[in-house]
């Protein structure tokens, strides 16, 4: 089974998914809405995408402030956690994603590419952030378990 991070933004949900192995995140595809409040198709690709990808759990991107507080988008991304849950029947996971918007686009600027173009990946690459940090952390915590037996 695989796992999916997904960075929900007020048009565009960046999608990543892990690999077999969990040991590593890719970008998948950045999901348009015309509307903040037009749901319906997200929920239906990324229903789409979990199946496809043999999901068994979704890492979501949870944006607090710098300062620790939780804003509007805060209570926003709980509602589509809430609704991603009951689409799917699988468990969502909020991930603190301070600043992985920010480290996407520096990653795409090192890399060299245009500003113009930098919108079209920016999204994904933030999930791949927020996945790996998750993958990250359960490969550590499963790791210090296994050393502590």
């Amino acid at each position: 089974m695989r796992v999916m991070g997904l960075d929900f933004g007020s048009k565009t949900v960046g999608v990543a998914v892990s690999d077999p192995l969990l040991l590593t995140a890719q970008g998948v595809e950045t999901i348009r809405r015309k509307s903040p409040d037009k749901l319906r198709q997200t929920l239906a690709r990324i229903g789409e995408l979990a199946v496809e990808y043999e999901v068994d759990r979704i890492v979501l991107g949870y944006p607090k402030h710098l300062n620790n507080t939780e804003g509007e988008r805060c209570e926003k991304t709980k509602a589509f956690a809430d609704l991603l849950e009951r689409r799917t029947g699988l468990s969502v996971i909020l991930w603190d994603e301070r600043l992985t918007t920010s480290a996407a686009d520096q990653i795409l600027i090192e890399s060299g590419v245009r500003r113009e173009d930098r919108k079209e990946y920016v999204d994904q690459i933030a999930a791949g952030l927020i996945l790996q940090g998750y993958l990250d952390l359960q490969r550590q915590t499963d790791h210090f378990e296994n050393n502590r037996r």
